[in-house]
């Protein structure tokens, strides 16, 4: 019972702790951020959970500067920073549901300390350090706009392929109309013939080993339309019978 009692009484401070930072009674860093924003109904209080997450993304973004840190640590660093900016939007979100600020009318452009916009794909962001990681240099600088001089390079790359193109390329060759691909493929299959042949012999077997392939006749609509009435006819006959 006594623990019972304590953990009541745990109980009964958080909640009127959280009641006192609702009501700017004490300062809401000292207190734990809610999880479930969508509940929180006091713009006094979401100003100051989202005040506190604007802080810590700020120590974040100057601690992924630090040169000391290794690739796996920058990583992480940038996926908790991605993750502060989330919830900082759902603040915004809450707060302009509720009547408060609309800090969301601001535009979705992030810049850095140094007044640079910070790169990355839509909802996830690039910080600090995390733009020079393996990969992700490599990725920026290919989705940088081209050129004038690097679009008239590709264009002139791919006119001098076109030139070196022909019917050939796409497969629209003569040869089987000339008969040259044909007298190829009779010579091929005689070599083939001569050597199947001679390795069945030295094996002392009396055949030659070649086997033609056999012709296929296609059927007819009208042959495949009867074969499958009389399955069917059959499947019906098996049922009653």
């Amino acid at each position: 019972q006594a623990r019972n009692s304590e953990k009541a009484q745990s109980m009964l401070f958080r909640f009127r702790e959280q009641q006192a930072a609702d009501l700017g009674i004490i300062d809401a860093g000292r207190t734990r951020r809610p999880k479930i924003i969508t509940e929180q109904t006091s713009i006094p209080s979401c100003e100051k959970w989202r005040g506190q997450v604007v802080k810590e993304i700020s120590r974040k973004v100057s601690k992924i500067q630090d040169p000391s840190l290794s690739d796996y640590q920058i990583r992480d660093l940038n996926d908790e920073i991605n993750k502060l900016m989330r919830e900082k939007h759902m603040w915004e979100v809450q707060l302009r549901n509720l009547g408060g600020p609309n800090y969301m009318r601001f535009g979705p452009r992030m810049y850095d300390e140094d007044g640079r916009e910070v790169p990355g794909s839509k909802g996830y962001k690039y910080f600090g350090r995390a733009r020079e990681l393996p990969g992700v240099k490599e990725l920026f600088e290919e989705l940088k706009p081209k050129t004038d001089e690097q679009k008239e390079k590709e264009l002139k790359l791919k006119r001098e392929a076109r030139k070196t193109v022909d019917a050939d390329y796409y497969g629209f060759n003569r040869d089987e109309e000339n008969g040259v691909l044909l007298e190829y493929e009779r010579r091929k299959e005689e070599e083939a013939r001569e050597v199947m042949s001679a390795k069945a012999k030295a094996e002392g077997d009396g055949s030659d080993g070649w086997v033609g392939v056999p012709e296929w006749r296609v059927p007819t609509p009208d042959e495949v339309m009867e074969f499958l009435v009389e399955r069917r006819k059959s499947r019906l006959l098996t049922k009653l019978g």
